[in-house]
């Protein structure tokens, strides 16, 4: 968390970040939940007890997440991605994902980082 981040509750999340984390972490307990009102479009963080934090943008849409173990449930991250990081790295997880308008970015278990078109085509492998 930041200096200018304020701690807020759940009931003060946009409605669609508070959806996104019952439809996919419904069993998780809130760790901290936090706006960065410091810019003009506020964004969101949001940590869970299982290690997982989620970022979302002003208007609750999903931004980020990252999971230092990969539990990242499947509907998250467009199956694309997740099949082509399989098949390049079989032994390794999926312990980020950040979705911009025009990319999307996945960061390894194995420290490799692939980024994806907006059609999820792999264009960059960086170590």
């Amino acid at each position: 968390i930041h200096a200018d981040d304020k701690a807020v509750t759940f009931d003060k999340l946009p409605k669609k970040a508070q959806e996104f984390i019952k439809q996919y972490y419904p069993n998780e307990k809130i760790t901290f939940a936090s706006v960065d009102d410091d810019i003009i479009a506020p964004e969101y963080k949001v940590g869970l007890n299982g290690g997982v934090t989620i970022g979302f943008e002003n208007n609750g849409k999903f931004d980020n997440i990252k999971s230092k173990n990969g539990n990242i449930p499947a509907g998250i991250i467009p199956a694309k991605i997740v099949e082509t990081a399989k098949a390049q790295y079989p032994d390794a997880i999926i312990i980020e994902y950040d979705a911009d308008k025009r990319s999307y970015e996945i960061k390894l278990s194995n420290r490799m980082e692939l980024t994806f078109d907006s059609n999820f085509n792999l264009v960059e492998i960086d170590d």
